[in-house]
């Protein structure tokens, strides 16, 4: 029997805990799949089917199943992920210093960009969820909108939660989201936006000139939406960090929001600097979605042996702790 399908037939077992509602067939494939891509580290389609431990005469037989795969419009990320993510966060909930869910943007090929939220897990960042559009621009809202709510359910009960985002989704509606759900924030906003104090009205990148280090309770854009605003300047840049944030703005507190560089460590491991999403030749957004849902996977059962082995096998600088 060969490696990946002793990895395969683990995953099987973990997958028929977590996904017991899921079609036999469906939770096979998936398994194979995904230990068909630790095996090879790639999400390129050719390399996949080269190693796929699938009987068939031509790899493009083997391209065949795993288009077929993708392209199964039963198989639902979110109600995979859904599972796989509740254990993670419920884990971490149990940090007194609650959840840190990151929402960012990347380009997947000339023609797709996913929405992606994580959760910061130490320096880096676990994916939870997505959303994949065919577009070269920002994605709106709305599809923020629909993607937190869709994972509003798995967050454990009673934790705390907080969001950070870069200045792309710094807007009033998703300030006003987060408030209706009851998490913090840590928004960057861009200097464009109108800001309404006691001062009188003027725009954010104003406000941040000069020696003005927060803001308490000011109206951001024709929404009005209330919110506090931390100010840093980095030596190195031009433009000073301006957050919008729902605790009130001390110098620590802002610069959590550096906190959110952690979702790139794992952008990196999607694309050049692991699986290299970007060389798929893949054209429809959901199947492009499914293909995210293979790595992610892959991801989680990485870091899951690795946790297992750090837990069973500490190397003696780890017995210390």
């Amino acid at each position: 029997m060969s490696g990946i399908r002793v990895v395969a037939d683990g995953l099987v077992d973990e997958f028929k805990r977590l996904l017991p509602w899921q079609r036999k067939t469906q939770r096979d494939n998936l398994a194979l799949l995904v230990a068909t891509m630790l095996e090879v580290r790639s999400a390129n389609v050719m390399d996949l089917a080269a190693a796929l431990p699938r009987e068939a005469d031509r790899t493009d037989m083997r391209d065949q199943w795993i288009a077929r795969v993708l392209g199964n419009d039963r198989i639902d990320p979110d109600a995979v992920m859904a599972p796989f993510a509740a254990e993670v966060l419920a884990r971490a909930g149990t940090d007194r210093r609650g959840l840190v869910l990151i929402l960012d943007q990347s380009k997947l090929s000339d023609r797709h960009q996913v929405l992606m939220l994580a959760l910061r897990h130490g320096e880096r960042a676990l994916p939870i969820a997505w959303r994949v559009e065919t577009t070269r621009g920002a994605i709106g809202f709305e599809t923020q909108k629909a993607l937190l709510n869709a994972v509003a359910p798995w967050m454990p009960a009673g934790a705390k939660v907080g969001l950070m985002a870069d200045r792309f989704y710094g807007t009033a509606d998703l300030i006003a989201l987060c408030q209706e759900r009851g998490w913090s924030y840590r928004l960057r906003l861009k200097g464009t936006l109108t800001v309404k104090d006691r001062s009188g009205q003027t725009t954010t990148a104003v406000r941040a000139k000069g020696e003005i280090r927060s803001l308490e309770d000011v109206e951001l854009t024709a929404r009005r939406a209330k919110t506090h605003i931390g100010i840093l300047r980095d030596p190195g840049h031009d433009q000073a960090w301006i957050i919008a944030m729902s605790e009130k703005p001390r110098y620590l507190t802002t610069l959590d929001s550096s906190g959110r560089w952690g979702i790139e460590p794992m952008f990196s491991d999607f694309k050049s600097r692991g699986f290299g999403v970007e060389t798929t030749q893949i054209q429809y957004p959901d199947r492009l979605a499914r293909l995210l849902l293979v790595m992610a996977l892959a991801l989680y059962s990485a870091v899951s042996t690795g946790l297992w082995d750090e837990a069973h096998h500490p190397i003696p600088a780890e017995k210390k702790f």
